[in-house]
């Protein structure tokens, strides 16, 4: 099966809007699927389950240790789910807990630093492999892909929560 486009993009902007608009939702659909299977990849690639994954990513990308709240929140697991993921993060050595500064009854959960340099040391192939991709964009095909982004994550949340919740 072949992921090209049945058009060269040479030819997009000759494309009707309705071509543009069914092309987003079908190379969106390849992207969640050829994404998911990246995921996994790399999971297994660093011995981890893919939710745990996920965690480690997120994580990442904080600035400040999280609580385990915080996780539940940004993985859309159950509070007992999170704290039963953050337990085997802690346990092979790839989180840490601290004790809030603020609230001595709730610790925060932060990558070790071992943790965090593994991570990045696998990201490094595939991190300039995706690099390479956006190097062909220009700074505002640039912008128009960081708000598309931003905006369908909104969307999804927005949707999971909605879904989760019955409707």
């Amino acid at each position: 099966m072949s992921t090209d486009s049945p058009r060269s993009s040479d030819a997009r902007e000759e494309w009707s809007r309705a071509e543009l608009l069914a092309r987003i939702v079908t190379e969106s659909q390849r992207h969640y699927a050829d994404y998911s299977l990246f995921a996994q990849a790399m999971a297994d690639h660093v011995g981890l389950h893919p939710t745990d994954m996920q965690c480690v990513a997120l994580l990442d990308m904080e600035p400040e240790p999280v609580s385990t709240g915080d996780i539940a929140r940004l993985t859309g697991l159950t509070s007992g789910s999170a704290t039963r993921l953050v337990d085997r993060l802690v346990k092979a050595g790839i989180v840490e807990r601290h004790a809030d500064p603020h609230d001595r009854r709730r610790s925060l959960v932060s990558l070790a630093p071992e943790a965090r340099k593994q991570i990045g040391e696998a990201w490094d192939t595939p991190g300039r492999a995706f690099g390479a991709v956006l190097e062909s964009y220009s700074d505002s095909e640039l912008a128009v892909i960081a708000d598309y982004l931003h905006r369908a994550a909104e969307v999804g949340r927005t949707q999971a929560q909605r879904l989760n919740a019955g409707d």
